[in-house]
């Protein structure tokens, strides 16, 4: 039963992002670009994420356990180490330099887009990769 609506989700999200112009990596460098052509649409977009994560997850603890699991998986590691900040750096210089993140370019995929076609290769390349070193 998981899997079905877990898919609904991955859908929903993913009409979400390109809706809201995420998947689409010009809106995303001129959100990044504040000394030239930026648009701040994106910073709205992300203003609702969080306000309608911060709701959600006020509702979903206040059930006590989640609808579809036994118990809340929640991060318990809080620290922050090097391994984060190069990831969080390699992460923003990708997102900077593409104009995509991981979960817009794969909601593009099915576009067909030419940069989605590089970059989603490039990423699985370098999440091998860094799977790999981590070892």
């Amino acid at each position: 039963m998981n899997i079905p609506v877990h898919a609904v989700a991955g859908l929903i999200f993913g009409i979400g992002l390109i809706v809201s112009g995420m998947a689409n990596p010009a809106k995303v460098k001129n959100f990044l670009d504040i000394a030239g052509t930026w648009d701040p649409s994106l910073a709205f977009v992300m203003g609702a994420a969080v306000l309608v994560t911060f709701l959600g997850y006020r509702v979903a603890f206040r059930q006590g356990v989640p609808l579809l699991a036994e118990r809340f998986n929640l991060p318990t590691k809080s620290d922050i180490d090097r391994r984060l900040l190069i990831g969080a750096g390699l992460f923003g210089i990708g997102w900077g330099l593409g104009g995509y993140c991981p979960g817009p370019a794969l909601a593009a995929l099915p576009l067909l887009a030419q940069g989605t076609l590089v970059f989603v290769p490039a990423m699985l390349v370098g999440l091998a990769v860094a799977r790999r070193a981590a070892r």
